[in-house]
């Protein structure tokens, strides 16, 4: 084995082959590249702690690219050794001088090619292993491969996806060839029996740097093009911003919540499993609240939202966590703001706006149930919704969905966008069959089961095939929550209802007032109501 050594003396520096990895040689060797053929007596060689370095050891020393630097401490500058001076001369002018002058110089030991390749192979393990542990589903995905020494598609799917995140999250949506290498090279350092026996580096599976292909590249890619698909639909048909960058329910912001103690991973961690078998409702509420920051961190992480529900599956069956989050963010006053003015302060109003729209049927029909008594039995009435209801998809025909430019659908009529905010069911659906049966949408809807649209017995919040029970059986408190889900699991409006929710977002909960794009029609109904 040879080893490639730096050596420096003064101001210069030259570079030392040695084929046999003794102090002995080195030293002769670095001598003899500044023209002194013959080491010096009294010289030694010691380490960063300042201990001596002695033939023993010397070999383990340089095998071990932790230790550093080397320092070889002699009496004389060997700089202004003339080459032409004789070892006699030489050794003469060291020995004189070695006790009155302790001058050093510093010799940089380089790395060869196998100690720089297992240094780079450990730095990458403990990378990905250190995400993996603390990530969601990665210590299943651990100990998936510690069982069977494999990983199954879908876990190693989700291993990449995972990895994909992190990378992305530190190091921007187009991370640089060296850091794709790492994570690569950190997979199979980690998981050694995933490494391609035939390939040159054996993790070219998961990242290439010469064709840019693998696993990792091509995860890397779904997001960047997730990302461009949601920047182009946050512009309406004019080309503005509908949602802006600093408001609406996807963007992070500070919560009112300062909680009383803080919560290390780990103990999160605890705390959710504890949540996850626990039938101490009030317990699971408290454990909530101190997993408030853990959980936000999962919602606005695109790479982790969509796994909320399985992390924290007690909003499911726990009636009252999508109101106790919001509170949380917002606060008791925001939060009962629709609740407080609907009725009192636009209801009526937009009763009053609506009967000025051009006459349809859809629209007659609402009209008739928004202005009729909860009781009325009249037929004719009992296929629609009940007033309330009723007075919000009024709202949303008096602020209908901005065309969706030429791509399908199109231009949306308000009924047809009424489907995307509420679902009516007969009493006895069985809901797990509804969820198999409609197609995954990260914007929540409201499903509502009763013998009649007009006599409503429960109402779901329809996310992700999941269905969440709302704590209220009233309409007007089931779109409260619908509207609160939003920002609870951060998810974006659906484009057919935008300008609906950013009305109800700015207008009634205050919210983000000046920080969203608002369309012209928002505005313009505001002031109609709050004039």
């Amino acid at each position: 084995m040879s080893m490639l050594v730096k050596v420096k003396l003064g101001d210069g520096q030259k570079f030392v082959k040695i084929s046999e990895l003794s102090l002995k040689e080195f030293l002769s060797a670095a001598f003899l590249k500044f023209g002194v053929p013959t080491v010096p007596e009294n010289v030694k060689v010691v380490d960063e702690s300042g201990t001596e370095v002695d033939e023993d050891v010397f070999e383990d020393i340089v095998k071990d690219p932790s230790v550093g630097v080397l320092t070889i401490k002699h009496g004389a500058d060997l700089e202004s050794a003339s080459p032409q001076a004789s070892p006699v001369q030489l050794n003469v002018s060291l020995s004189s001088s070695i006790d009155s002058t302790d001058s050093q110089d510093t010799v940089i030991i380089e790395e060869s090619s196998s100690s720089k390749r297992m240094r780079l192979d450990d730095e990458a393990k403990k990378l990905v292993e250190s995400i993996l542990v603390h990530k969601p589903g990665g210590e299943h995905i651990i100990n998936e491969y510690n069982r069977f020494k494999t990983l199954g598609d879908e876990t190693r799917r989700k291993m990449v996806n995972i990895l994909a995140a992190d990378m992305t999250e530190n190091n921007g949506t187009s991370p640089p060839r060296q850091v794709k290498e790492k994570y690569a090279r950190g997979i199979v350092s980690l998981f050694p029996y995933l490494s391609d026996p035939l390939s040159k580096k054996g993790y070219e599976h998961y990242y290439d740097g010469e064709s840019g292909t693998g696993y990792l590249a091509w995860r890397i890619k779904t997001i960047q093009r997730g990302l461009a698909k949601e920047r182009r639909a946050s512009f309406d048909g004019q080309g503005l911003s509908v949602e802006g960058m600093s408001g609406g329910p996807t963007v992070r912001r500070e919560s009112e919540f300062t909680p009383e103690t803080v919560l290390s991973e780990d103990e999160c961690k605890e705390a959710i499993a504890f949540m996850n078998h626990s039938a101490d409702e009030d317990a699971v509420k408290k454990k909530m609240k101190l997993t408030f920051d853990y959980r936000r961190n999962m919602v606005l992480d695109p790479m982790q939202s969509s796994d909320i529900l399985t992390v924290f599956p007690r909003f499911k069956d726990v009636k009252g966590l999508i109101e106790q989050d919001f509170v949380l963010m917002f606060g008791e006053g925001v939060s009962g703001k629709l609740l407080e003015k609907w009725t009192t302060a636009f209801k009526k109003k937009v009763i009053q706006q609506c009967k000025k729209l051009p006459t349809t049927s859809d629209v007659g029909e609402l009209l008739l149930a928004a202005e009729s008594p909860s009781d009325d039995s009249e037929e004719g009435v009992n296929f629609v919704w009940d007033t309330d209801l009723s007075s919000i998809l009024l709202l949303l025909h008096l602020i209908p969905p901005s065309a969706q430019g030429r791509k399908r659908p199109g231009k949306v009529s308000a009924s047809q966008a009424e489907k995307h905010l509420v679902v009516f069911k007969k009493s006895g659906t069985n809901i797990e069959e509804h969820l198999r049966n409609i197609t995954a949408s990260a914007q929540p809807y409201l499903l509502a089961v009763g013998p009649q649209k007009k006599s409503v017995h429960q109402y779901f919040i329809i996310l992700d095939q999941h269905a969440i029970p709302c704590n209220s059986t009233s309409s007007l408190g089931a779109f409260d929550e619908l509207f609160k889900a939003h920002f609870v699991f951060g998810t974006s409006y659906n484009t057919m209802l935008h300008n609906m929710y950013t009305f109800i977002q700015t207008t009634v909960y205050n919210i983000d007032v000046g920080k969203v794009k608002e369309s012209p029609r928002v505005a313009e109904v505001r002031a109609r109501l709050l004039s």
